[in-house]
């Protein structure tokens, strides 16, 4: 009973001597000359670690007879070395250095139809009888060995027209829209430098808001014998502004399908057209209380079959699905707690499906992606990357090889040949060469996991520390934001180097985080971002730096800054307005600050139709008055993607509200985080507002370097 008392107390002591361990941690804090040393340092590592790592993937140009390929490795100073392999057995020679002469062979592809004109796959009947024709807005047909044109319609104009025709496979129909135009509003720019003027010139286009309206098409059949127009018994397409693709049955002529996504991102059909009745049925019919993501619904027809193979979340996590279009059963081909992250190939001669997913391997970040090959009736799934890691596959011509490269964030790039019939590996080709790397001095980020604010999800991120970091130091943290729900945004394969670890070299924590309401996860976890972009998973993200303070107690919660750039831009002006009392400083670049000025296509699809009181209530513009923190706010006057006023509503909003901030606008730069001169601003004001100490004077010279800070586009979203 003693031992357990004394152990008892033992831990007491332990657990109250934690936190005055972490008090007494120093903070960090260099003066000025120190900093500007560390930026000279940070230069130079950012200089040293271009093309430190060697050998990280392997570009394979295969020969004709598809069973070799040559391969080149760039090694360091631009050496060259040139290898044959054979693909049977794997053997890997060293050839001469000069190029052989080899062609890459293209990719295999696929495309759903053509367009020729107003025409899908061409004017021409199939059975080369029929020639039709668009004029003034109205259908005509003629025989192709000549005649009097037959007028099918008279209520088609130029601005209303007849469009988006497709032939029957038996040519007996022809089926198409009217289609009602509807012209977007503008948006404008002005741009101030122009070189060669003393005026702005200023910049429009044409640009759909959440709430404008779309384009309308409305679907009829003409049937060729009967020289007329028969609208089919089915509402009007109002939502997205193109024509639905029809499908035509290969066994009944008469029978085709399209696809139709309902405004608002709620509904999804598959909808069957008897051209001979102009009635229609719905094949698949698909709800949902918060959205399907559109731009993720993959549906594949494979030739001559009556077969649909399909994307759904509608079980919880995105799998795929084998639709019978006669009947309209529907099959799970996958299934289980795990995601399908895209479909590489059908393979309709085997009835099996060559798919990439995640999550699938218990004892792995369920983020990185493997290969998979399943048959149509869900059975025989064969794992073709069996290896821990992100892999990114490449087919040989015919399929029968493919070279596996995998990585992680922290462990260098492997690269593999192996056997498509069963996966079998037949030769390692490359490991990747970091010796040269190891050098320099620092090292790739760790992975680090949190709970999230269920407190049972796992939240995966990544962190970057100063190579020269003191654990007896506490150092303020920075969180790269990027939180849109289209997409997964951490880095998951071998990252020797980054923004975020040149960052670090000037004293900071910097971390990386995907929270709640980004994609490659359930569709709950996906959920949390409905009509709720505001949230921008920053609970899970505060859970997630406070969990790494408790194991690292370097790591100061008391100085976050946070910054970002587009939807990033958004998250990171937010956490400062709605968690004022978790980050203090933030850099927001080119937001998309108010969901109602951005992009249609983007906004509808996560905060909903029509536009409700949620727009209002989660804008940054509308919570300006909000902001306790410092904010710079950095603009590109050009960009095209998110329209400036998005940011210079909320310079207003801020001002209007008496509240002190920092503002860059860019003359004539795109969609940017503000270049090389907005990136030397931000770290600038982070070191000023979290370290506490002045930055470097650029105008004095102190880094005694002249650079040409230049532009450049990058493109998010």
């Amino acid at each position: 009973m003693y031992k357990s008392i004394r152990a008892g107390i033992l831990a007491l002591v332990m657990a109250c001597s934690a936190p005055l361990y972490a008090q007494t941690l120093t903070r960090f804090q260099p003066t000025h000359e120190q900093m500007v040393e560390r930026y000279k340092r940070a230069k130079k590592t950012d200089s040293l670690t271009k093309n430190a790592v060697f050998k990280t993937s392997v570009d394979a140009h295969w020969w004709a007879d598809g069973a070799s390929f040559w391969y080149c490795n760039i090694l360091k100073d631009s050496v060259r070395e040139y290898f044959r392999v054979d693909a049977a057995t794997g053997k890997k020679e060293k050839i001469p250095a000069q190029a052989p002469e080899a062609k890459r062979l293209p990719t295999d592809g696929r495309q759903d139809g053509s367009w020729f004109g107003k025409f899908r796959n061409g004017p021409i009947s199939p059975d080369k009888k029929w020639q039709a024709s668009i004029e003034k807005g109205n259908l005509f047909v003629q025989p192709v060995s000549g005649g009097t044109p037959v007028q099918f319609t008279t209520d088609g104009s130029e601005d209303a027209p007849y469009g988006a025709m497709a032939w029957s496979p038996d040519s007996k129909y022809l089926a198409g829209y009217l289609i009602h135009p509807v012209k977007d509003s503008q948006v404008y720019v002005v741009l101030t430098a122009v070189p060669g003027t003393t005026r702005g010139k200023l910049r429009g286009r044409p640009y759909k808001q959440p709430g404008d309206s779309f384009t309308t098409h409305e679907l009829f059949i003409f049937p060729v014998d009967q020289q007329k127009a028969i609208k089919v018994n089915t509402e009007t397409i109002n939502f997205p502004a193109y024509a639905p693709l029809l499908h035509w049955r290969y066994d009944n002529p008469r029978l085709f399908s399209y696809e139709k996504f309902d405004r608002g991102h709620q509904r999804f059909r598959i909808i069957e057209v008897d051209a001979g009745t102009a009635q229609t049925r719905n094949i698949v019919d698909e709800k949902t209380r918060t959205f399907i993501y559109q731009n993720r619904q993959y549906t594949y027809y494979p030739a001559g079959s009556n077969l649909l193979v399909r994307t759904s979340e509608k079980d919880g996590w995105r799998h795929l699905y084998l639709v019978d279009l006669v009947s309209g059963r529907e099959q799970a081909i996958t299934k289980g707690n795990w995601v399908v992250r895209n479909v590489d190939s059908v393979d309709m001669a085997n009835k099996e499906i060559w798919f990439t997913a995640s999550g699938m391997n218990a004892d792995e970040d369920p983020y990185l992606v493997h290969y998979y090959r399943i048959g149509f009736d869900g059975h025989h799934l064969l794992a073709l990357t069996p290896d821990k890691g992100n892999h990114n596959v490449v087919f040989s011509p015919g399929r029968k090889y493919y070279i596996d490269n995998y990585s992680m964030v922290n462990v260098p790039p492997v690269t593999k040949l192996r056997r498509s019939a069963d996966g079998r590996e037949i030769a390692l080709l490359e490991n990747a060469d970091i010796s040269y790397y190891k050098t320099i001095g620092i090292t790739p980020p760790e992975v680090f996991v949190a709970k999230a604010r269920d407190g049972v999800t796992d939240i995966w991120g990544i962190v970057s520390r100063p190579s020269d970091y003191d654990p007896g130091k506490k150092y303020p943290v920075l969180e790269n934001i990027y939180a849109g729900p289209h997409d997964a945004f951490v880095p998951k394969s071998f990252l020797p180097y980054s923004e975020m670890q040149s960052l670090a070299e000037l004293g900071f924590i910097v971390v990386m985080i995907d929270g709640m309401g980004t994609a490659n996860r359930s569709k709950a976890f996906h959920d949390i971002c409905w009509q709720n972009l505001a949230d921008a998973g920053l609970p899970d993200r505060i859970l997630w730096i406070k969990a790494l303070a408790k194991k690292y107690p370097y790591v100061d919660t008391t100085r976050v800054g946070i910054y970002g750039t587009s939807a990033g831009g958004q998250n990171s002006l937010g956490a400062l307005l709605f968690h004022p009392e978790f980050y203090k400083a933030c850099v927001s670049a080119c937001g998309c600050h108010d969901n109602r000025v951005d992009k249609q296509w983007w906004n509808e699809q996560w905060m909903g139709y029509p536009t409700g009181k949620q727009y209002e209530e989660q804008s940054n513009v509308t919570n300006a008055a909000r902001l306790q923190g410092h904010v710079l706010l950095i603009v590109g006057e050009a960009d095209s993607n998110v329209p400036p006023e998005s940011t210079y509503r909320v310079a207003d909003a801020l001002i209007k509200a008496g509240k002190d901030f920092d503002f860059l606008a860019i003359p004539g730069m795109d969609h940017s985080d503000g270049g090389p001169y907005g990136r030397m601003k931000k770290r600038n004001f982070f070191v000023k507002h979290l370290i506490g100490v002045e930055p470097p004077d650029l105008n004095s010279g102190e880094l005694s370097e002249k650079k040409e800070i230049g532009r450049e586009r990058w493109t998010f979203q």
